[in-house]
């Protein structure tokens, strides 16, 4: 029976099993919450927010099935975590697309290890026990190719849609999120102007996210009711009209150039014509566009540790894992 986890956190574990020990490779943490296909969520390794007690959870849960289920070889687990009970969403017995990735945060090269205990090495052998300690932070972002299909609507869900991967690596996550960003094309602002138009659901979450932009100096402008709400909250915020509402509108204010950011979360299977036509202009015009609440926080974070950091600088896979 399914059933589906209303703001639950998604995370997906890679490991590998000889069938009598196993090496946790990588636990990965979802930015984007349950629901929003894999392969279109940032992640991050190691996880940013999941307490000690969960992690050591998701350990035991992911040995427990490899062992019962006899793996030799490579095996993913996708869990779903909320309330602090963790929920299993499938288990697969074979590589994920999260391989790659993992080897290049932790310096293991993971698929060669796993083919060499397929053949019959265990993982005392090859060296493998306690999982790998970082001292950086992965971020794994998605690339979608929006620009390529005009008027089509950048809204994430259960369908997979993007079409390559990027990734990014630093002390803390919100840098690595930030290099994540900026390397799937993203030009991240760090002054100007942030819009914010967020279903009723999402609202909960903005006492976090505006205040953090207008800590950072931006300004806000919104829709009706989340204007309305982020004012209850002591926050400055302009109202702007949606489309439907007549002219100027929030579109209007996009076309001008006069919105550096964009966050638009999507009101239902079917959004709204002004929702999907605020997103169709954003991603014509290459404004950064945000549609989900963790994807914003996660962007409010970002921003504010590159206001700090002013230039990034440039380090090799080899200096991290030297």
């Amino acid at each position: 029976m399914d059933k589906y986890l209303e703001n639950a956190t998604e995370v997906d574990v890679d490991c590998i099993c000889d069938t009598k020990q196993v090496y946790i490779a990588g636990i990965m943490e979802h930015i984007e919450e349950a629901g929003i296909h894999s392969g279109d969520s940032a992640c991050s390794l190691p996880p940013f927010s999941l307490s000690e007690k969960i992690i050591r959870k998701l350990e035991e849960a992911s040995k427990a099935l490899a062992i019962e289920l006899g793996v030799r070889g490579l095996m993913n687990v996708q869990y779903a975590i909320r309330d602090g009970e963790v929920y299993v969403i499938e288990v697969n017995p074979r590589a994920s697309r999260t391989v790659p990735f993992v080897s290049k945060a932790t310096g293991i090269p993971v698929a060669k290890m796993a083919t060499k205990v397929m053949f019959g090495m265990t993982l005392r052998q090859l060296g493998l026990s306690e999982s790998p300690r970082l001292s950086h932070v992965s971020v794994k972002e998605s690339v979608f190719p929006w620009t390529k299909f005009p008027g089509v609507d950048a809204v994430l869900g259960p369908e997979m849609k993007s079409t390559g991967e990027v990734m990014g690596i630093d002390d803390t996550f919100p840098m690595a999120f930030a290099r994540g960003q900026i390397a799937s094309g993203l030009d991240l602002p760090t002054e100007g102007r942030v819009f914010l138009s967020v279903k009723n659901s999402d609202k909960k979450f903005l006492d976090k996210i505006a205040v953090a932009f207008h800590d950072m100096g931006f300004k806000l402008v919104a829709t009706g009711g989340t204007a309305g709400y982020i004012r209850n909250l002591g926050v400055p915020v302009k109202t702007i009209n949606k489309v439907s509402e007549g002219k100027p509108n929030i579109v209007d204010l996009i076309i001008n150039d006069d919105v550096d950011l964009i966050i638009n979360t999507p009101s239902g299977k079917k959004p709204r014509q002004d929702e999907v036509s605020i997103r169709t202009t954003a991603v014509r015009l290459n404004i950064p566009l945000v549609t989900t609440m963790g994807g914003a926080h996660a962007m409010a974070e970002a921003i504010n540790g590159l206001k700090a950091a002013g230039n990034l600088g440039v380090t090799s896979l080899q200096e991290w894992h030297g």
